[in-house]
């Protein structure tokens, strides 16, 4: 039964409605759609509901739609999803009715829960500055006059504005200024605020990094943008490849690329700043991670270079939490009309947690934090490094001692899907460097994250991935060998 839906006409199973008074967007009303199915018994516990490019193309959707749907039912507790697998409704009427005769058949096996995550995404949650935090909200609701009670300004309070361009300034070199500066939910929010205004401007196509995060490509065909993938090598963005493409925009993770790890060369980033300037295009600088670098000071936002050229997309998702919801724009003075009249009904976090964000820069507590996250993951970085150098001596680390992930490269004849599928049944969490790219290269790789992991579990972690490299479904023919076997 786990996979019969998958069979289903969506659009007909789904009944997505018309926005209430044109003020449901779309993917409320798909996520509804879809809790109403499993609420009711359509979608039953375990079923696995469609990929999200593949819904995405039968429904008429952008896949941003689909993705931010599922991402709601997953916080919500409805679907649940494993990297290497597909996403599966996790509820069932059973847990708040009387409980139906069991279907017969055969059962699916139960997944042992996962003990140890090295996927990438999260920061240390254990080490979120809960006071300081509470004290900033304490502060904020003491001191906060009538009208930062009333309806936000869409671009964000200017008390948040006006601190968050001195501390860009200060601290990444931005050439930054409150009216410059809009706050928004995070780096995805402000991506497709950005990508909303260049297609206002008659900007129909942009340029992204491959490999690459998959929520900036969504993000950017969400608003409209055709896609054109750029390779990364060791120095960064192909500037030659993307000068090819029909681009008039690119997003790039100049001081951190993801998940390759490399930091875009100062050769390139002249390149990057030269081809905007000659193609009347515009940089989007995803500055995700940049705080952390543990070989040298972190290297300044190429925004700081071309002002008038660079979109700026920052977060404290990487920081201090993704559950904050709290992210920053810096636009280029000529853009500025464009951003707001493209997103108009754009709504800003929550005034209170602006103010509070403020309050624990102000007062020197971010700071503070970043200073002890750099030293406990550089830490962590090297103990990873180290316990994969004796349990995976095959294998080599690739990219900058920075961020908060490292990308492990493994021989031609490793199957990457395999060796995520045998440390899930052992309860390890791992991400295929096939899950950033458009297609299947040669060169297998896994890309580890340590952030949310403890020090105390990393050996331990890593005896479990030495283990699914050794499984049987962790290896493949080499490419000589299946050369070979096809009579090639």
């Amino acid at each position: 039964m786990a996979d019969s839906q998958t069979n289903f006409a969506w659009a007909t199973l789904l009944d997505i409605g018309s926005p209430e008074g044109g003020r449901r967007r779309l993917h409320d009303r798909l996520a509804h759609a879809l809790r109403t199915a499993i609420r009711d018994g359509r979608l039953t516990e375990g079923a696995a509901v469609p990929p999200s490019r593949a819904l995405a193309e039968e429904l008429g959707f952008s896949r941003w739609v689909v993705t931010e749907a599922y991402g709601q039912l997953i916080a919500e507790g409805y679907l649940s999803a494993r990297v290497g697998s597909a996403t599966r409704v996790s509820w069932s009427p059973e847990a708040s009715g009387p409980t139906p005769p069991r279907p017969r058949g055969r059962r699916s096996p139960a997944r042992p829960p996962i003990r140890y995550d090295l996927a990438p995404g999260l920061p240390d949650l254990r080490a979120f500055p809960r006071r300081r935090w509470a004290d900033a909200v304490r502060a904020v609701i003491g001191s906060a006059v009538h009208y930062d009670l009333g309806l936000p300004d869409p671009a964000g309070h200017t008390v948040l504005r006006t601190t968050l361009a001195q501390y860009l300034r200060r601290s990444r070199g931005a050439d930054a200024r409150a009216e410059s500066v809009t706050v928004c939910a995070g780096v995805t929010d402000g991506l497709l605020r950005t990508c909303r205004a260049l297609r206002a401007e008659g900007i129909a196509d942009v340029a992204v990094e491959h490999p690459g995060w998959g929520r900036l490509q969504d993000a950017a065909t969400g608003a409209g943008l055709r896609v054109h993938p750029v390779p990364v090598d060791h120095d960064g963005l192909d500037v030659d490849a993307l000068a090819r493409t029909p681009a008039g925009a690119v997003i790039v993770g100049a001081a951190h690329q993801f998940p390759t790890g490399t930091v875009l060369s100062p050769a390139r980033r002249a390149s990057v700043v030269r081809w905007a300037r000659e193609t009347d295009g515009f940089v989007i600088e995803d500055d995700y991670d940049a705080e952390f670098r543990y070989d040298r000071h972190p290297v300044a936002v190429m925004q700081g270079m071309a002002p008038g050229r660079v979109f700026l997309l920052g977060s404290v998702s990487k920081t201090l939490s993704p559950a904050l919801g709290l992210g920053w724009l810096v636009t280029p003075a000529a853009m500025a009309p464009a951003l707001r009249a493209a997103n108009l009904v754009a709504a800003a976090p929550p005034v209170l947690d602006q103010l509070a964000l403020a309050t624990f820069i102000d007062r020197g507590w971010y700071d503070a934090h970043l200073r002890a996250a750099r030293r406990r993951f550089r830490s962590r970085r090297d103990l990873l490094v180290r316990a994969l150098a004796t349990q995976v001596p095959k294998g080599w680390v690739a990219g900058t001692a920075a961020g908060l992930h490292v990308l492990l490269h493994l021989p031609d004849d490793t199957d990457t899907a395999g060796t995520v599928r045998a440390a899930a049944a052992a309860g390890l969490r791992l991400a295929d460097l096939d899950d950033y790219r458009t297609h299947r290269p040669s060169e297998p790789a896994l890309v580890l994250g340590y952030g949310n992991i403890s020090d105390t579990e990393i050996l331990p972690a890593i005896t479990l991935l030495h283990d699914a490299l050794r499984s049987p479904t962790a290896s493949r023919p080499t490419r000589t060998a299946q050369r070979r076997h096809d009579g090639r």
